[in-house]
């Protein structure tokens, strides 16, 4: 694998200053696709964008069902099963290779383009998943930024990729619907502690390195803030790789779904990991020529 000049240092020994960004948030322009330059704004102001109706009412009870059948079509061993502490499933990966249905909403018109307005070139599917988040027993994901796993474990070099969270159930305030800090995807937040090897058994479950410290989360959520994003079925979240996010835990009856989208610039292929021995499995960070030729074709 090609070795990039690294940018964004993490995985240090040591506490290190934050790096400020050197991309561009947005790549494209208004005439690249379906986004105003009011949404195009927002998007590098802030660093993420709402977009309800992403999914209509009439595919949302499909989807629901695939998220059932899903899971009983996998191996029990299947690696690309997360499963929390207690047994239940936590995300399935590459469900785009698992679901027709899902498979078809990656090249929806409310999708695919918007990804390629925002990176400004033709895209593929870096990874994909569905995370599940039943009610009373669902955990949430401690705060991170993407983008700092994506470049120390997969080789990702740039910040050339954006996310897509579709809400497939109502994100309440209560349920452990994402938080933002709006504007922190213009940071890069190092981080300390070395990789263990196949980091990616236990950090899927419950990250513990790659995470920013205390200290340096109190620091962004006092200059950014924390905004929850909540909506109905169908609403898509599109938000910067190195946005600062996270969630709660949900202890309520109601589950929280989504299918979450990752597109990556053609142009931004990855590399050798730049904190990790050997790169994450295929179904995290695709790399083969199979995803490219996929991409082309959607």
């Amino acid at each position: 694998m090609d070795r990039c000049h690294d940018h964004y240092p993490t995985r240090l020994e040591r506490a290190a200053d934050p790096i400020a960004r050197i991309e561009p948030t947005v790549w494209g322009q208004e005439s690249d696709g379906p986004l105003s330059d009011a949404d195009l704004r927002s998007v590098t102001d802030s660093g993420y964008l709402v977009r309800p109706e992403t999914v209509g009412g009439n595919w949302l009870p499909t989807l629901r069902d695939e998220l059932q059948q899903i899971g009983a079509r996998a191996d029990e061993d299947d690696p690309r099963i997360i499963r929390e502490a207690s047994g239940g499933i936590r995300s399935v990966f590459q469900p785009h290779l698992l679901s027709d249905v899902v498979a078809e909403v990656v090249t929806l018109d409310t999708v695919l383009p918007v990804a390629r307005q925002l990176l400004g070139s033709d895209v593929y599917l870096h990874q994909a998943r569905i995370n599940l988040m039943p009610g009373f027993t669902g955990s949430g994901f401690y705060w991170h930024s993407d983008f700092e796993t994506w470049h120390a474990e997969d080789g990702m070099p740039s910040m050339r990729a954006v996310s897509c969270s579709i809400a497939l159930t109502e994100n309440f305030a209560y349920n452990g619907a994402l938080m933002v800090m709006p504007g922190s995807h213009k940071t890069f937040y190092p981080c300390v502690g070395a990789t263990p090897q196949n980091h990616h058994e236990a950090s899927l479950v419950k990250q513990e390195i790659g995470v920013p410290d205390r200290s340096t989360l109190t620091t962004a959520a006092n200059r950014h803030g924390i905004e929850q994003v909540t909506g109905p079925a169908g609403t898509a979240l599109w938000f910067d790789s190195n946005m600062m996010h996270g969630s709660a835990s949900n202890i309520t009856p109601f589950p929280r779904s989504n299918i979450f989208l990752v597109f990556n610039s053609v142009e931004n292929r990855l590399c050798a990991p730049f904190r990790a021995a050997a790169p994450r499995p295929e179904y995290l960070a695709a790399r083969t020529e199979q995803a490219f030729s996929v991409a082309a074709a959607t």
